[in-house]
């Protein structure tokens, strides 16, 4: 009976030595109480624990992704959407993290939900659309000032997917078309503006040069009997044009003259007395 009680001891002596030692992966820390206070924090590595008196938490270090779930919410222009992000964060003092928050994994997840919503909220379609970035660093730094008490650093925080009804799906397709459809028009506009500027220069300089002009009617006869065409257009110089009219206006107002005849007063019937 001795025997047995003895044995029994000694298991139980080497169960609790073999309970004193912890091994924690580089990553790991190990928030350690003595008698429920608040100890010091080990790790990583080979530690001590004393059984009974002593009691710790183990603590991971390493970035947490968390996947926030869809949110729906109003933005500024009323618009309905449905928004998620995901949020990368990490435990940087883990004394703090086991201490002042009693799940630091749920309390960034809740709160990185009520973050998006009123953050989102007070933006417009357009910049949810357009302007990511800049809200993902709005997100960040109050999801980062908000988790600086819990230990908690924010690394990231990204916007999926923004999702729209049908409805506005088609208003985005319409308001694209239009904007597509007036760059067209101003792109038109500003090459017509360029080429009249450019054919103002080109007028100029051949006014300046005779021969120029010459050259230019010779080129383009060359081009048209390329194009294997029968019709011949032979080019006529608006100079001569304007000489040839001089000269017939005189000849048809003297002929206009030389045909019209005088009008002569009708005489009155003078009747018998």
């Amino acid at each position: 009976m001795f025997t047995y009680s003895l044995a029994t001891i000694v298991v139980l002596v080497i169960v609790l030595i073999a309970s004193m030692f912890k091994v924690l992966r580089e990553y790991e820390r190990a928030v350690v109480f003595l008698l429920g206070r608040f100890y010091e924090v080990k790790g990583p590595g080979l530690i001590i624990i004393v059984p009974i008196v002593q009691q710790m938490v183990r603590v991971d270090l390493r970035t947490i992704v968390l996947d926030v779930p869809t949110q729906d919410l109003i933005t500024r222009d009323n618009v309905s959407v449905r928004v998620n992000a995901v949020v990368y964060y990490r435990v940087v003092d883990p004394k703090m993290a086991i201490n002042n928050v009693e799940n630091y994994h749920e309390a960034t997840s809740q709160l990185s939900q009520t973050t998006l919503r009123s953050v989102l909220g007070q933006h417009e379609l357009d910049e949810l659309l357009s302007a990511r970035d800049d809200l993902n660093n709005d997100l960040q730094g109050i999801l980062d000032q908000h988790t600086d008490n819990w230990g908690i650093k924010i690394a990231n925080v990204e916007i999926k997917h923004v999702d729209l009804d049908d409805s506005m799906v088609r208003a985005l397709a319409r308001q694209a078309e239009a904007e597509r459809s007036r760059r067209a028009k101003v792109i038109h506009a500003t090459g017509e503006l360029e080429a009249s500027t450019k054919l103002t220069e080109a007028a100029r300089v051949l006014n300046q040069s005779p021969n120029a002009v010459q050259l230019r009617y010779m080129q383009t006869l060359t081009e048209i009997a390329n194009d294997r065409t029968s019709t011949i257009v032979f080019p006529m110089p608006i100079d001569l044009v304007d000489k040839i009219s001089e000269f017939v206006s005189p000849q048809v107002k003297s002929s206009v003259k030389a045909n019209a005849s005088p009008n002569k007063p009708e005489q009155p019937n003078e009747g018998n007395d």
